[in-house]
């Protein structure tokens, strides 16, 4: 059969509220005054990274439940504009949201409405087998209720990624997902170990492939028991806004994956994207384009060598 879809992401829709703060940790006062100001738009983990394959030119479709509200509206019209497809399930706890505190070196802090979502909360079974089947790829969000998609997924013989984000490795939540994933990615930020909690990863479950980022120093690739480091690269303008970096960083890596490119070339694309990311302000909504990409690529590798990595361990 034909895929019509090269990668079906699921879950991770949502609407965020922008807050720009003068320094964070924000320290306790009565009131700010917030310039350039606070603003609501649609977008959140996969809402950026459906966003990120289709300016890459990959065919993407984005599954999630979405309430019949304001926000639900945000959310329709975020993909209906850009002309990627949503098929969405009604979440009777109304869209998800969050408030993401913003300071001016680009760090943000995400405060997320968990009350919106319910454990009784699924997706039908049948919708998901029939997307499925026509796709190639499965990014798994880990937001409520796509644990349970693993394993239809799994049956209908399509390759899983996920990102556990800010995992500190031992919360249970992210475990069903690290280990049913053939692609895992994650965070540094709360982790005391991250090569011992990727090589459990890589132990445990069914991942071939570990990916941690780690903002400023690039990321950390674990591949066939090697573990190898990717740089960061400069930025293409000033670092504005951190959010969304790790989601532009997975659909680039996606790209190359689905392209066949070796996982060392994948993480450069994806850390290509995650810089580029950056420089986005939180109160839009922009994704690197593939040319664009290919060609900072293509730079990179002339200046460090073939694959733009290096040895864990050997400085940059």
């Amino acid at each position: 059969m034909l895929k019509q879809t090269d990668v079906l992401v699921l879950g991770g829709a949502g609407v965020d509220t922008i807050v720009h703060v003068p320094e964070l940790p924000l320290p306790f006062a009565d009131s700010y005054m917030i310039r350039p100001g606070i603003e609501t738009r649609a977008g959140q983990s996969g809402d950026f990274v459906t966003l990120g394959l289709h300016a890459l030119g990959l065919r993407a479709h984005h599954l999630d439940m979405i309430g019949d509200d304001h926000e639900g509206d945000l959310v329709r019209a975020f993909h209906r504009d850009r002309g990627i497809p949503l098929t969405e399930a009604p979440l009777r706890g109304g869209t998800k949201r969050a408030v993401n505190l913003v300071g001016p070196d680009g760090r943000r802090l995400s405060l997320y409405d968990a009350a919106r979502t319910h454990d009784s909360d699924r997706f039908e079974e049948s919708a998901v087998r029939e997307l499925a089947a026509v796709t190639r790829h499965a990014h798994v969000v880990i937001t409520q209720p796509c644990a349970f998609t693993l394993p239809v997924l799994r049956e209908a013989g399509v390759t899983v990624s996920t990102d556990l984000h800010d995992w500190d490795g031992l919360n249970p939540y992210h475990e069903a997902f690290a280990l049913q994933a053939d692609l895992v990615f994650l965070s540094t930020t709360a982790l005391t170990d991250p090569e011992r909690t990727m090589r459990d990863i890589a132990d445990r479950g069914r991942a071939r492939t570990v990916v941690a980022t780690a903002g400023a120093e690039g990321s950390y690739l674990l591949y066939e028991g090697e573990l190898i480091h990717t740089p960061a690269v400069t930025p293409p303008a000033p670092v504005v806004d951190s959010n969304g970096a790790g989601d532009a960083f997975a659909s680039a890596f996606l790209l190359g994956r689905l392209e066949g490119e070796h996982p060392r070339r994948c993480a450069l694309y994806g850390t290509v994207a995650g810089a580029y990311a950056c420089t986005v302000p939180a109160t839009r909504t922009d994704a690197i384009g593939r040319a664009e990409l290919l060609a900072t690529v293509a730079e990179v590798e002339k200046e460090r060598g073939a694959g733009g990595v290096l040895p864990a361990g050997t400085p940059a």
